[in-house]
C-alpha cells in the first residue's frame, strides 16, 4: 500500500515526537516502505547544529539509527532554509515530491495546515494532535485547557 513514507523530524524535540516516529515505523514495517525522516534546517548556526552540513550528518545519524533498532529502511533529507518559519509548507512540498512520499505522518507540527497544503495533502497525510482540539485551538492549547480548569 504504501512504498515511501515522509516524516517531518525536529531533531531538537525527538523526544516530542513519539507519536509521530512510532507510527510511521509501525506502517513502514508493515507495508515495508522506506521510511524518510525529513527536517529543515536554518543555512546557518541552530540549536541543533553549528552548519547545515553537521545538521545533515546528525539527521542522517539519527535515521541510520532508527532504521537498525526497528529493522526499516531509512533515509534523511536535510532541507536548508533561510527562515524556515517562512518556507516550511513550500520546504515539506518539496520534500514530499523529492522523495515520491504517498503517506506524510506529522505530529507536533506546530503549525497550522493551511487550506491550501490540507488541500494538496488530502488523503496522503496522516496528522496526529493533542486531544484538545478543536476546543483549543492555535498556540498554546495545554496552557488554555489547564486556565479553564481542563483535567486529563
Amino acid at each position: 500500500m504504501y512504498q515511501s513514507i515522509l516524516v517531518p523530524t525536529d531533531l531538537e524535540h525527538t523526544d516530542k515526537l513519539h507519536k509521530s516516529l512510532e507510527t510511521a515505523i509501525h506502517l513502514a514495517q508493515r507495508y515495508d516502505a522506506t521510511l524518510y525522516y525529513a527536517a529543515v534546517t536554518p543555512s546557518g548556526p541552530s540549536s541543533v547544529s553549528t552548519s547545515p552540513e553537521q545538521f545533515e550528518e546528525k539527521l542522517k545519524q539519527f535515521a541510520a539509527e532508527q532504521g537498525a533498532t526497528h529493522g526499516i529502511k531509512t533515509r534523511s533529507m536535510a532541507i536548508v532554509a533561510h527562515d524556515p518559519a517562512v518556507e516550511l509548507d513550500d520546504k515539506l512540498l518539496d520534500a514530499i515530491k523529492e522523495t515520491g512520499a504517498d503517506l506524510v505522518v506529522l505530529a507536533r507540527y506546530m503549525q497550522v495546515l493551511s487550506d491550501g497544503l490540507s488541500r494538496r495533502l488530502y488523503g496522503k497525510v496522516i496528522n496526529i494532535h493533542h486531544s484538545f482540539l478543536p476546543s483549543f485551538k492555535g498556540a498554546k492549547p495545554y496552557h488554555q485547557a489547564y486556565e479553564r480548569g481542563v483535567k486529563m
